[in-house]
Order: structure tokens, then C-alpha cells, then sequence
């Protein structure tokens, strides 16, 4: 490291790695390991991670709680819950290794919850056939990092914390570096790198409800599509059926799939266990038809034996679950705030302490809830993006030379609609790929490229000019304004109409984001950093609202109220692109992904692949 002039610093790497998250450890750790000079550059603080919220668990089909379990079982639970519009083969490699990332963690150190047996515990969670998720309480995501951090420290990896990335420089159609800003000082730095790795998580900071924390504004995805690289499926954004509603302060806050993989129930404001009624017709063989069923299910389970009967459907995958809560809000139905009532409360209540501590304190702070005795009051919450980064299924780049993604950044694996716990295998399967062949091409190029100083300068004068600015709006206004927009005209549900004036409004947000003025100075200043994240919102919230507004279907977690039904001869078959064209506006085409390997294909529901005869 050598400073050139006052202006700026410039690092040199082998291999730059932005988001310190699963991913992101994962793939320098990784990267580390093949001998690349790394630098992990991180939005937020280290250990502070998006990962650490996740509680629920890792699945990996490692067969401890049911041998039946198998990597073609989770490759077929995969496409099944994405509606068949996963990259197969990414779903393929997904369910082949997961289960030994998982054995990795424990070399490292990682502390699962044990069986009797000794062996790594497994719950169940929606949309998987057999207890699959491997967990810690319901702190997995915590573990996780810990392990991964751990881990991470002793190979020698340089840490950039509070930064943030501005733009990605490139020559001859690669990458070559990156420009950041140091949130804490106003520093300006430029990175030289051989090649680099998004692993900056998710987008859904966008939408005024969400579970995400408030490094979820979307730049990973903001820096692949403005360096011209694909996007794609932006459409499907989950929206987790659980989230705090009650009291407004913690509105969003996540409430793990792992209450409902324990046994919690259901209920709208007459007391009915609803569920029962929203059971999709592809998945009625699997799902109990009874309440004496459902909790005959969870007695196995808690009894430590193999389930011999059909789940409770409270377990139906997360977008089927959503839609089911808000349809009983429209029928007015609802909780005393405008959700459903989830109860716990009918188990053993050192059992829920035990196996949920993290939510029994959670209740208990937050809302004054005891869980072991009163139901808890949730609704749906943008929680998760299954579109991104469009990458090579082996290797992990993108459509840019060098640049590589994984995590929830990179898109393919999860499809219409991701199962609960396949994010975590999918940081940790996808950032050990990335990290190896991010590692490999930087060990054949010798010496680094040259970076324009009039791309320098430039990306210099764009990042400061909201401090040049007077007399204009608070960014924070314009932040609230987007997100309240997002969540009513682009969120659970969705019309044309509403879509339509989505895509008005961004471009009057855009306008009026081009002349906000935070004040200050550069040092620990919130709006400035809010001015400008605003361009990356922006063009992860268009990126969405397009790509809904072009599939006229619904499926999985894009759901068209004027749409309703999905269309299997021609949207379930094909995925959206998005890209920027050679005048710089956004571009939308559909494809599909290559024929799936017949003997795969012999692993799914026949009945559920819609193919012509």
C-alpha cells in the first residue's frame, strides 16, 4: 500500500473480495488457501454481517435425523420449491456438496446441535421432504460467521472494514479493480486487482418492510449491472412469511422458519388453523389433511423417530405461506395488528427455550411476549432475492471477465422461489467455487492493469458531489419515499397498473435523488453515505419492478393479482435478463437454461414439468 498523492490510496491484490458475509469468508478463505494475495472489503464491520441474522439452519442432506435422505432428494426439494426455474445445474452441484461444507465447518470448529447419537442434529423446515437444516439453536447464522471468521483470520487476508464500493474498473472487457470510500473518515481508495468476488448479499432495503439490515441497499448488484454485466430473475423476491408486525419498531424483524420446523401453528383471528386451505395441488400428497395428522407428525419428531405421516402445512414453502397470510388479511381475518397469530406456546416451554432462545428473548424484549405462553403476532417481510448476478454454474463468474459472484448476490440456484436454509449451503458451496477459481485465474496473470485516472477522477467527482450540493432534500426522505413505493406497487402483489407507475416513480425518485443534500463534512456522515446508495436502490428497485411488470404470470415469489394462475407453456420455462444497452438504459430479454440431464430429470415430478406431449 502507497499513497500517490493526497486524493487517494491505492492496495494492490490478487483477489478482491467485497462483503465480508458466508460468501465472502468463504471465498477468501478459500482463495487464501490457492495462494492469492486477498483483500476482503466489507460495508459494514467484521462479524457484522447480514449472515449473523440468519437463526433457522444450513440444509445439507447429510441424513442423520432420516436416513432416507439423499443429494438427489435436496436436488429434487430445490426445483420443486423454485417451480422448476433454477439453473439445474447449479442446483445439481448445490446438493452434491452442500453436505460436506457443512462436515467442513465442523473441522473448523463449528459447535452444531448434536442428536443422541452424537451426530449433527437436523430440523425440518418448508419445502424439504426430510429434517435437513443443521443448526445451532436458532443462531446458525452466527456460528457460521464465527467459524468462518475464525478460520479466516490465520491466512493472512487484509481487511478493509467500513468501506464501501463505489465502482468497478475494467479494461478489454475484465476487471481490473475497484474504487471505495472509508464510511468512517472520507478516505478515498482504488484497488488493483487480478480479479474480484461480489459477495455483498442482498437488495431488500428496498421495500419498506423487510428483514434486512441496513447494508441490504442492493450495490453488489448496482456494481455488476453498471459494469455490464447480466442480471437475472428480479422478479422473485421472497417475501418470508414471518416477520415481526408488533409493536411498529421491530415491524419486519425476522421470526425463524425454525418456530413453525418445531411445531408452530397458524391461526387467523377466528382461531382456525388456516393452512389446511392454501395447500397447492402439486404438493397434496405431502402435506397432512388433518390437524390430528399434522401434530402427529410433530410428536415423531419431538419423539426423536422418523416421520411415517404427511407434514403440517404451516411447513409448505415460503412464498405459498406468505400469500396465504395476506389472503387472510383480505378476508379480514387478521391479527390484532394485520398478520396471523403464530403459537408455540402448546410445547414443552423448556423445550422452546431450548431449541428457540434467540426468539424466546427476541419476544420477550421486543414485544413483551413470553412465547412459551401467548401466540406471536407475524406477517409477511421482504426477506431475500433469488435473482442477481448471472453466473457460470462451475465457476462462478459472470458475464465479466474476472468478476466472479456467490451468495445471494449471484442468482441461478434458487429459481422462483428459494427453499428456507439452502442460502446458508449456498454461500458456503458457491463461495468455496468462486474463491477457488477467482484464485486460479489470478495465479496466471502477471503483474497488475493500469486504471485510467480520468475513470479515477471521475468516480472521485460522482462520489463527492452530494457533499457539493446545498439547498436540496434530505436523502433520508427520498430512502422512505422509495421503499414506501416499493412495498405497495412492487411487493407481495402486484398489478400492471401498479407496476407501471413503479417504474414513473423511480424515474421522479431519480430526479429528485440528484439533487439531495446531506451537509457536513465526509467524516462519519450517514447522509452522505444514504445519497449515495439512493443510485444503487434505484437501479435494483427498476431492475425489479420491470421484470415483474414483463412476466404475466405468478410464480413463486412474483405473484400478478391480475395474473394469477401460472403460465406453464411459456413463463415457466423461460428466465428474464436484464442488462444495460449500448445507449446505458436497461434492457430486458428471456431465456432458458440449457436441457436438464435426463437422468436428473428423471429425479423430478413428472406431473410438474408442464412439458408438451
Amino acid at each position: 500500500m502507497s499513497e500517490i498523492n493526497t486524493d487517494y490510496i491505492i492496495h494492490e491484490h490478487d483477489v478482491v473480495v467485497i462483503g465480508a458475509g458466508g460468501a465472502g469468508l468463504r471465498a477468501a478463505i478459500e482463495a487464501s488457501q490457492n495462494g492469492a494475495r486477498v483483500a476482503m472489503i466489507c460495508k459494514s464491520m467484521l462479524g457484522k454481517a447480514h449472515t449473523v441474522m440468519a437463526e433457522g439452519g444450513a440444509a445439507a442432506a447429510l441424513g442423520n435425523a432420516d436416513p432416507r435422505d439423499n443429494w438427489q432428494v435436496h436436488f429434487r426439494d430445490t426445483m420443486k420449491g423454485g417451480k422448476y426455474l433454477n439453473d439445474w445445474r447449479m442446483a445439481k452441484i448445490h446438493a452434491q456438496q452442500a453436505a460436506d461444507r457443512i462436515r467442513e465447518l465442523e473441522t473448523w470448529g463449528a459447535v452444531f446441535d448434536r442428536t443422541p447419537k452424537g451426530k449433527t442434529n437436523q430440523r425440518n423446515f418448508g419445502g424439504h421432504t426430510y429434517p435437513r437444516l443443521a443448526h445451532i439453536g436458532d443462531a446458525t447464522g452466527l456460528e457460521l460467521i464465527r467459524t468462518l471468521q475464525e478460520k479466516g483470520v490465520h491466512m493472512g487476508m487484509d481487511v478493509y472494514m467500513e468501506y464501501t464500493v463505489r465502482r468497478l474498473f475494467q479494461s478489454d472487457g475484465h476487471v481490473t479493480g475497484c474504487f471505495a470510500y472509508d464510511r468512517n473518515d472520507g478516505s478515498l481508495h482504488v484497488f488493483k486487482a487480478k480479479t474480484i468476488i461480489l459477495a455483498t448479499g442482498g437488495i431488500t432495503r428496498c421495500w419498506a418492510v423487510c428483514s434486512g439490515s441496513w447494508e441490504y441497499t442492493g450495490e453488489g448488484h448496482a456494481l455488476a449491472y453498471w459494469a455490464g454485466a447480466e442480471m437475472g430473475d428480479m422478479e422473485f423476491v421472497q417475501f418470508h412469511p414471518t416477520g415481526m408486525i408488533w409493536p411498529p419498531s421491530v415491524k419486519g424483524i425476522l421470526v425463524t422458519e425454525g418456530v413453525r420446523g418445531e411445531g408452530g401453528i397458524l391461526r387467523n383471528s377466528e382461531g382456525e388453523r388456516f393452512m389446511f386451505n392454501y395447500v397447492p395441488e402439486m404438493y397434496k400428497s405431502e402435506f397432512a389433511d388433518t390437524e390430528k395428522e399434522a401434530l402427529e407428525w410433530v410428536d415423531e419428531i419431538i419423539a426423536g423417530k422418523l416421520a411415517s405421516v404427511r407434514r403440517p402445512p404451516e411447513l409448505l414453502t415460503r412464498d405459498v405461506v406468505a400469500k396465504a397470510i395476506n389472503s387472510e388479511k383480505d378476508a379480514g381475518r387478521a391479527s390484532e395488528h394485520g398478520g396471523a397469530y403464530l403459537d408455540i406456546s402448546w410445547r414443552d416451554e423448556e423445550q422452546i427455550k431450548k431449541k428457540l432462545p434467540g426468539m424466546y428473548h427476541q419476544f420477550k424484549e421486543l414485544a413483551a411476549v413470553d412465547i412459551t405462553k401467548t401466540p406471536m403476532e407475524v406477517g409477511p417481510t421482504a426477506h431475500y432475492v433469488m435473482g442477481g448476478i448471472k453466473v457460470h454454474p462451475e465457476t462462478q463468474e459472470s458475464t465479466i471477465g474476472r468478476l466472479y459472484a456467490a451468495g445471494e448476490a449471484a442468482t441461478g440456484l434458487h429459481g422462483a422461489n428459494r427453499l428456507g436454509g439452502n442460502s446458508l449451503s449456498d454461500l458456503l458451496v458457491f463461495g468455496k467455487i468462486a474463491g477457488e477459481n477467482a484464485a486460479a485465474v489470478a495465479a496466471d496473470i502477471d503483474g497488475f492493469t493500469e486504471i485510467d485516472e480520468a475513470e479515477i477522477a471521475d468516480v472521485i467527482a460522482e462520489t463527492l458531489a452530494p457533499l457539493n450540493r446545498e439547498g436540496g432534500e434530505n436523502p433520508a426522505k427520498v430512502v422512505e419515499d422509495l421503499r414506501e413505493m416499493m412495498q405497495i406497487k412492487a411487493g407481495i402483489i402486484r398489478t400492471k397498473t401498479l407496476l407501471e407507475e413503479s417504474m414513473s416513480d423511480l424515474d421522479n425518485l431519480e430526479s429528485r435523488a440528484a439533487t439531495t443534500s446531506p451537509g457536513g463534512s465526509r467524516i462519519y456522515n450517514p447522509g452522505w453515505h444514504q445519497a449515495l446508495e439512493l443510485s444503487a436502490m434505484l437501479d435494483v428497485s427498476r431492475m425489479c419492478a420491470l421484470a415483474a411488470l414483463h412476466r404475466e404470470e405468478s410464480r413463486g415469489g412474483h405473484t400478478r393479482d391480475d395474473f394469477p394462475v401460472p403460465d406453464h407453456s411459456h413463463w415457466g420455462k423461460v428466465n428474464s435478463v436484464i442488462a444495460m444497452n449500448e445507449v446505458g438504459e436497461m434492457s430486458i430479454e428471456h431465456r432458458r437454461y440449457p436441457p436438464i440431464n435426463p437422468e436428473l430429470k428423471a429425479l423430478l415430478d413428472a406431473a410438474d414439468l408442464h412439458e408438451e406431449e
